[in-house]
């Protein structure tokens, strides 16, 4: 059976509007998937749907949609998109609608069931991870587009998969192999050099999107159409599969895929082979993201130039402090950023940022009353006193949390194109999540001169958000460097050079196979990417902050 060409076109909601002309017209495709869901995308949707009942999906797919669904149409691609967010009917009528407009007979089949808000009172959002054989009924039943909501990123693969090859819900490896795949495909260009630690490998000006040649055993290769920019090579592929995952057993709600037992290997020119992964039955439960109000938040960005910076931002801490001390907020925080160089050949250069960051349930305690009283300082403070832009009222924030509930306690339904409501059985088997046996660390290399130098000279990473935590995966560019890795990098030296995590829960996970390492940082996020716990509030940096920083490395690997 020849393999079955998936291609992506959307890694976010906001991505390159043009890539799903481009994947149309690039090259052979049989199925184009859209991932537009995150963690911070649905507290986005639930605030849409507040305002209008009507609204809640991702508004942009429709717009890509419709300067290319007459395409699809005519090369016979299915289009499988998360857009339709948490109103996935209603989106799903939409594209009817734009079809009818269009004049395109295309059969437009949605999967719902994933909302559970009415269980969770206080929640802007609560909704179920669901997995892919919804698609897969859609699909089976000859739709051309099917619409979700929350699914699970790999979904998005495992369905079409499914359906293509008439894969059974107990066929593990199988389904853990097209689960690999789609966590390679779901970042789009991630998997193509953008955003990649050794950039400067190729052209990643403009990556092209990726594509995955799945074959019927679940193995696949990645590619991207010919001519277009960027690479797909071993490093890029492993990059991908590290990201924002933890420990060897990657679950799902159809399967849980042994990242411990993928197998990489470059099969030519932007080419990369992926077999060899195992699955295992899916865990009891289903996670379910919560996204709620928290409450208010407000900044104030002060900008300290040239010479005394310690002194000055001691100053306006202490001139703030009393205003903060007639009403003080739930929470408060300062960063000073020592932006600033000496002797230096710009104002700019010469300045570090003195950030604010106030929080509290009560948009008053951190809106003008504070905001005036930082604008009251401008004569009165520090020489040079300015902010990077005026403070304002103060904005809601978001926090996010997952809970966990049975797989049969969710009631998922494929829609398909004719109406005909088809429910979904939860998976016939499972397993509870255990960790798997550590494996062994490969040989040190022998004692030999080294050099304080940047981990990144040497090894790669990549760093991404769930929830409050956040994971680091880094991996080694030689056999040699992973025999070096393996024994340097541990989850105490990890703390060393990230001192954020110093206080907090460090686990280390081993990928022989991968010649990685993935630590998961728990609770360094607080609520979330939409509580802007921190300067970087999705960890997307973290990686390229340890590859910066220095270590005693052999000299036989610089």
């Amino acid at each position: 059976m020849n393999p079955l060409r998936i291609g992506n076109f959307s890694g976010f909601y906001g991505d390159r509007a043009d890539a799903l002309r481009e994947m149309l017209t690039g090259g052979e495709l049989d199925v184009l998937t859209g991932d537009y869901l995150a963690e911070l995308t649905m507290l986005i949707l639930g605030r849409d749907r507040l305002k209008d009942p009507g609204a809640g999906y991702a508004r942009t797919f429709l717009r890509q949609l419709e300067e290319c669904l007459g395409l699809a149409h005519e090369r016979s691609v299915k289009v499988v998109t998360n857009a339709g967010g948490l109103n996935p009917a209603g989106l799903a009528d939409a594209v009817r609608q734009l079809a009818g407009r269009l004049g395109v007979p295309v059969r437009v089949a949605h999967v719902e069931g994933d909302d559970l808000t009415a269980l969770h009172p206080g929640s802007l959002a609560a909704h179920a991870y669901l997995g892919g054989f919804g698609i897969a009924d859609c699909l089976r039943a000859g739709a051309d587009v099917v619409i979700t909501g929350r699914v699970t990123d790999a979904a998005l693969v495992t369905g079409p998969a499914a359906a293509h090859f008439g894969w059974r819900p107990e066929e593990y490896d199988r389904l853990a192999g097209a689960v690999v795949a789609g966590h390679v495909l779901e970042c789009g260009t991630q998997a193509t050099g953008g955003n990649y630690a050794f950039f400067g490998d190729g052209d990643v000006r403009r990556p092209g999107f990726p594509l995955a040649e799945i074959h019927e055993d679940g193995s696949c290769v990645v590619t991207k159409h010919p001519g277009t920019g960027g690479f797909v090579d071993v490093g890029t592929v492993t990059a991908q599969l590290l990201y924002e995952t933890a420990g060897a057993r990657y679950a799902g709600p159809d399967v849980t895929a042994r990242l411990d037992t993928v197998r990489l290997t470059q099969d030519g020119p932007d080419r990369v082979r992926v077999e060899g992964v195992r699955g295992e039955a899916p865990p009891p439960t289903l996670k379910v993201g919560l996204n709620r109000l928290g409450g208010f938040r407000n900044e104030v960005v002060f900008v300290l130039t040239g010479l005394d910076i310690e002194a000055k931002a001691a100053l306006v801490r202490e001139q703030m402090g009393e205003a903060l001390a007639k009403s003080p907020p739930a929470g408060t925080r300062w960063e000073l950023a020592r932006t600033d160089h000496g002797d230096a050949g710009t104002e700019e250069t010469a300045s570090a940022l003195l950030r604010l960051v106030v929080r509290d349930p009560d948009q008053a305690v951190v809106g003008r009353a504070l905001s005036g009283a930082a604008i009251e300082l401008a004569l009165a403070s520090y020489p040079g006193f300015h902010v990077v832009a005026p403070p304002g009222k103060g904005a809601p924030y978001g926090v996010f949390e997952d809970v966990y509930v049975a797989q049969d306690a969710v009631d998922q339904v494929a829609v398909r194109h004719d109406g005909r409501r088809v429910p979904v059985a939860p998976p016939r088997d499972t397993a509870l999540l255990t960790d798997v046996t550590r494996p062994p660390l490969p040989e040190p290399l022998p004692a030999g001169p080294t050099r304080r130098a940047p981990l990144g000279l040497v090894a790669g990473a990549r760093s991404g958000d769930k929830g409050g935590d956040a994971n680091v995966g880094v991996w080694a560019r030689s056999a040699d460097a992973w025999r070096w890795l393996a024994h340097e990098l541990t989850a105490d030296r990890f703390r060393e050079l990230i001192p954020e995590s110093r206080e907090l829960p460090v686990t280390r996970h081993v990928l022989p196979n991968l010649r990685a390492l993935n630590f998961v940082v728990t609770g360094i996020l607080g609520a979330g990417v939409a509580a802007q716990h921190r300067f970087d509030p999705q960890a997307k940096a973290l990686g390229e902050w340890l590859r910066s920083r220095h270590l005693d490395i052999p000299e036989a690997l610089l």
